[in-house]
């Protein structure tokens, strides 16, 4: 069964810089992709960043484009969300999630991702 886990996050001052990473097990697709999302309070999850473990393609939502990078290390099945410029807007639970069977990142929605990370906690403090 895939299974993702989500580490790395915790109090930073607005400004900072924080990495998150995912470890990523389980998977029987040679094809698939892994996206961050996070959901702030009283906010809807959004769809922040997502890359191809194939081919190594990206994909980022305008709010971050810029400040966050997302990359992959397959070697450790570890994928990672560099942020950068961090504001306090940013704090939110982050999540990792995955769509299997595809070579290529899905718009950024909840429904194209068939599994997710129970979440990690990133404040951002002024």
């Amino acid at each position: 069964e895939v299974q993702l886990a989500e580490s790395g996050g915790g109090l930073v001052q607005a400004g900072g810089s924080l990495r998150l990473s995912c470890a990523a097990s389980g998977f029987t697709y040679a094809d698939n992709v892994i996206a961050w999302f996070r959901q702030a309070p009283g906010k809807e999850r959004e769809g922040l960043s997502c890359i191809s473990r194939t081919d190594g393609s990206t994909k980022y939502t305008d709010s971050v484009k810029g400040r966050f990078t997302i990359s992959s290390d397959n070697t450790k099945n570890t994928i990672y969300l560099q942020m950068k410029g961090l504001k306090p807007e940013d704090t939110a639970i982050y999540y990792c999630a995955t769509s299997v069977g595809i070579s290529r990142c899905p718009h950024l929605d909840i429904p194209n991702m068939n599994y997710w990370g129970k979440g990690i906690l990133v404040t951002v403090s002024s």
